[in-house]
């Protein structure tokens, strides 16, 4: 159980270090050394997990979409507003889906593996339940219009990046769903659906990041605990050693004397 513990440990270690390398320098600039500095385990223990820099960077595209939850409760359009918003504020502020993003983006371009078929799906798989619960036209193709979405989040997105650094993203995001509503949503629907979120996002950062700081205290203080055990079972050892070796010292003495005895 603790070596699975540790194995959980050093994955997650060397992705979070990876997807800052690689926000920082993108796929081809990224270079195994500097993850391996800042996610402090060897090659033995990278090479373990990942047999190439291309599968960090697919667990990473992978990881990116974890960072958004669709909610099945309520309005499945506003919990796609919601899931647009949250990963609109994760770019800013959740360096997992900028890396994942740039990564998608270079893929693309390097011919690369890229997420963006997940977020299809999942956004057509609410457009769907929207239809079955009356807020989306039924004449609407859900992955037609999936696509179109993904499709402008990934461009508003790149044009934010450009112009004020994503500062403005979220306003954008909630422009671009003031847009798209009017042509897959009924009326009376969109009246209810907050473009810009009903999430308190920065709120959740910080639950997140509490959260997680539990989390990393946790295994810290076990990682603590463990090593306070083998120190200990190593003294023990140490300690058992040297007793060993004074006892046989002492039958080795008293053999002597009686070999004496008897001369």
């Amino acid at each position: 159980m603790a070596k699975q513990a540790r194995a959980v440990q050093t994955w997650r270690s060397i992705v979070d270090a990876a997807a800052s390398v690689f926000d920082d320098y993108g796929y081809e600039r990224a270079a195994i050394s500097e993850i391996l500095r800042r996610a402090k385990v060897t090659k033995g223990a990278l090479y373990f997990h990942f047999a190439s820099k291309e599968a960090i960077a697919q667990a990473i595209m992978d990881e990116q979409t974890s960072t958004v939850e669709f909610s099945q409760e309520g309005s499945p359009l506003q919990s796609l507003v919601d899931g647009g918003q949250q990963f609109a504020f994760a770019l800013r502020h959740n360096a997992m889906a900028r890396a994942g993003t740039r990564l998608s983006i270079e893929g693309v371009f390097l011919g690369g593996p890229h997420p963006w078929g997940d977020w299809i799906d999942a956004t057509a798989r609410m457009l769907e339940l929207g239809q079955e619960r009356g807020e989306v036209f039924p004449q609407i193709d859900p992955m037609v219009s999936a696509k179109i979405i993904v499709a402008s989040f990934t461009g508003i997105q790149l044009v934010s990046e450009a112009d004020t650094g994503r500062a403005d993203l979220r306003e954008q995001v909630a422009e671009m769903w003031r847009h798209i509503l009017p042509s897959i949503a009924h009326p009376g629907v969109i009246a209810h659906i907050k473009p810009e979120g009903r999430v308190d996002l920065a709120a959740q950062a910080r639950e997140q990041a509490e959260r997680e700081a539990r989390e990393a205290e946790e295994a810290r203080t076990a990682q603590e605990a463990r090593e306070r055990e083998r120190e200990a079972r190593e003294l023990r050892e140490q300690e058992a050693g040297r007793t060993a070796a004074v006892s046989a010292a002492d039958d080795a003495k008293g053999a002597g004397v009686a070999a004496g005895g008897l001369t």
